[in-house]
Formats: structure tokens, sequence, C-alpha cells
């Protein structure tokens, strides 16, 4: 039988190549709802060629300029927001949802995804950096899978193979460097957005090129590294491979490194997901290791990009920590792609909000909710106070 997929934020490049996947192999999955952001001329294009049951987008305006363009009429809108994800996620016709929204809109999503038994393919970090203790002990009490599809973690998973965390000694992550790696932080003050932005090996969205920009990515998959495999922070270790081959590694007690390799295409771990326990094409082109011919990997500079540290240091505080850390990082970014904030300050806006806002202990829901409000709010506070 088809695998029935929901894919949550298909107008962005995750979503995108999720797509080219299913036209890979339109005799084993299907799509059974879309939900995208504000591109209407792009999701008009999709909801057309794929023919969703259902489908979302964020807002009002976006739903008029969809209809303007000739949505399908058997495709049915059933909301906006949080709202339309959560309705696109919970449709009874779907089998498995890619949660592949920025930022923290998918988070209500996914748990009414887990609650309705559904499997969850996780490519958007947030859900668990916010909100880890809350929704891995949802998908437990369902018995439900979270396959992870960030390159770095659906590598841990293959590489895992069912063993349990007990059984391991270190989950060693990989980061490119970033546009910025060797860069002294005297040469940093004044990066441009633009900069910022070209990626030596990813094409990825704004945010998420900017967070590798500053290591934040890295950390913020540290976090969610701990929530997916429950490792400690003193198992997870991040290092630099500019050539983005070697995705992570798992290392073994008895000395063993087990690594995944493959061209830096988000295909491969898209395909992994939506088609585990099997394996399948993806599209990607095979790996030529005599091509490559060398390998190489170096310490991440932590004393230049703070992020890194910020993340593993909410990570032991715990309770809302990560979530505040989320939030300022979320503000920080936009403020710098919006100009308003130098590239450099970033990582103090960050540690100055989660200076400001003591952490709670085991949160529940609203209170994360509340928590991410709050240290949005505080550092718009601070940048206001301190960088305009």
């Amino acid at each position: 039988m088809k695998k029935r997929i929901a894919i949550l934020g298909s107008t962005g490049s995750i979503g995108q190549s999720a797509l080219a996947v299913v036209d890979e192999h339109c005799d084993r999955l299907t799509v059974v709802g879309l939900a995208a952001g504000e591109n209407a001329d792009r999701f008009a294009e999709q909801i057309a060629r794929y023919r969703p049951t259902v489908a979302a987008m964020a807002s009002g305006s976006a739903i008029d300029r969809l209809n303007k363009n000739g949505a399908s009429p058997t495709t049915r809108i059933v909301g906006t927001g949080r709202d339309g994800l959560a309705a696109v996620a919970t449709h009874p016709d779907v089998d498995i949802v890619l949660c592949a929204s920025s930022g923290t809109e998918g988070l209500e999503a996914v748990l009414a995804a887990i609650e309705h038994g559904k499997t969850v393919a996780l490519a958007n970090k947030e859900v668990l950096v916010m909100a880890g203790a809350i929704v891995t002990a949802a998908a437990r009490a369902r018995g439900v899978a979270i396959l992870p599809v960030d390159s770095e973690h659906n590598a841990i998973h293959q590489c895992l193979h069912g063993r349990r965390v007990s059984d391991i000694r270190r989950l060693i992550l990989t980061a490119s460097g970033g546009p910025f790696r060797g860069r002294a932080l005297s040469d940093l003050g004044t990066v441009t957005a633009a900069a910022a932005l070209k990626h030596p090996t990813w094409k990825m969205g704004r945010k998420i090129t900017i967070d590798s920009a500053t290591l934040m990515n890295k950390g913020l998959e540290v976090i969610e590294a701990h929530w997916l495999f429950g490792a400690s922070a003193a198992q997870i270790d991040v290092v630099v491979h500019p050539e983005s081959i070697v995705h992570s590694l798992v290392e073994y007690p008895d000395g063993s490194v087990l690594a995944q390799l493959g061209n830096p295409d988000m295909r491969t771990a898209l395909a992994q997901a939506l088609a585990w326990p099997e394996r399948v094409e993806s599209g990607v082109a095979p790996l030529d290791l005599l091509e490559l011919r060398r390998l190489n990997f170096e310490a991440p500079d932590r004393a230049t990009f703070r992020c890194l540290d910020l993340a593993y240091q909410a990570l032991a505080v715990g309770g809302t920590a990560p979530t505040i850390l989320n939030a300022a990082n979320e503000v920080a970014v936009g403020a710098f792609l919006g100009g308003t904030l130098p590239f450099l300050a970033i990582d103090e806006l960050i540690e100055a909000t989660l200076a400001a806002l003591p952490a709670t202990s085991l949160p529940d829901l609203e209170s994360l909710i509340y928590a991410d409000l709050t240290a949005r709010r505080e550092a718009q506070r601070i940048i206001q106070r301190s960088f305009c």
C-alpha cells in the first residue's frame, strides 16, 4: 500500500525536496495534505500537481491569493496558521507527517499528529528544542515513531540501527563550519546578511543558513540529539567537517566508529525517513570516493562562534532554558537579516536574554508557550535598549 503523506512547509527547501522524493516513488508515496506559509504562487502549483485532499496556509490573505491562482477544486482548505497545520497533520487519511515548517509553528501540529497516532518525520529542530520532554513523552505514550530528517540526526539514526544509547560511547555531529569557518573574530564585525547566506555546501532556507554561520544550528542539533536518542550532553560531540560528506558518526565502546556518508542533498535523509524501514532511490547522485580523495575534520572555534556553547549551557540548565535560547535566537536572526543587529551581536543578545529570564523546571506546554513569548519580548526589548 502507498504511504499517505502530509507535508507541513511544502514550499520551503525541505518541502520541495520531499516532493521530489515523492515524484521518484509515485507507486509508494502519495500526498494527502500540504501546508505552506505565504508563497501562494508556488503552493498553487503544488496543489495543481499533487491534488492533496486537504491544504492550509499561514494567513487568510495567502489563501485569497491561492484562490485567485485557481486551486484544485478537489482540495479542501482546512484553515490558517497553527490551526491549519494541525488540521492537515491529523487528517484521518494521513499515515506520516513531515514537519518541515520553520520556527515554532510546527510544535502544536506535531503534538496533534502524535495524539492521532501518526508517524512523524521531523525536519524542524525547534519542536524538540522547545519541547523535547513533552514531545518524546507523548510519542512514547502513543507508541509513535519520530523519524529524524535533519541529515545529522538521520545519519545517527542509521548508524545506531536500533541500538540503545547505553550501547554507545559518543554521538558525533558534523558541522560544515558555515561561510565564516576559519575567520577571526576581528574579521566578522561588519559581515553582511548576504555574505552569511552564502553557505559553502548546503542549499537551505535563510534562517537555518544564518544559524549555520553562527554555529547555533549545531547547538540546536545537540539539544535535538539529546531528546531523539536519550544521550547526555557529555555523550554528544561536534566536529567541523567542511566537505559535508560524513553526516554524523556513532562511536561504540569497542572502539568502532560507524559513519553515514553521502553527497550533501536532503533527499537522502528524506527518502530514508519517508520509506522507513525500507530503502528506496532518492534521486541523489552516488558518492564517488575516488573523486573526493580527502576528508577533513577540525575542532569548532567555540571562542569565535559562542552560540554552540550557549546551547550546551541551556541543555544543562534544562526546563525552559532551551525554549528561551531558541526564541532569542529566532529574534536575533530576524533582526540580523533585517539589518538592525550586527552579526557579532547575535550571541550577545541570546546570552543577555538567557540571563534576564531564569528557567523554570519541568514545564508543561502552556508554560513553554509562555516562556517562548516572554523570551521574544525580552529579546526585542534588549535590541531596543542596547543595539538601536
